[in-house]
């Protein structure tokens, strides 16, 4: 998968993770090892401060904690991301 592109998806699960509890790198970089995304403790630190810089999350201690924005933002992804999989992820009929 090109960095462009995992970029957009971890920022995607950054956020849906932030939706029930706080954020930590160690922590974000666990789940998305589990998730199969291959990336490293500053690749998730530099994304956890986009999110941060954008107003979606915010920063106290070494926690992230989405906003209002962040939530918003979330919803409109998760809105267009259902219409994107319903077009792009089909069932094959046989």
């Amino acid at each position: 998968m090109l960095a462009d592109t995992q970029n957009l998806f971890i920022r995607i699960h950054m956020l849906h993770m932030a939706q029930s509890e706080d954020l930590t790198v160690t922590g974000v970089l666990t789940k998305l090892e589990t998730q199969g995304y291959r990336v490293g403790e500053r690749e998730v630190k530099q994304e956890l401060e986009r999110l941060t810089q954008e107003n979606f999350l915010t920063s106290h201690d070494d926690k992230f904690s989405i906003t209002g924005a962040g939530i918003a933002e979330f919803k409109e992804v998760r809105t267009l991301l259902g219409s994107v999989a319903a077009e792009v992820v089909e069932t094959e009929t046989v």
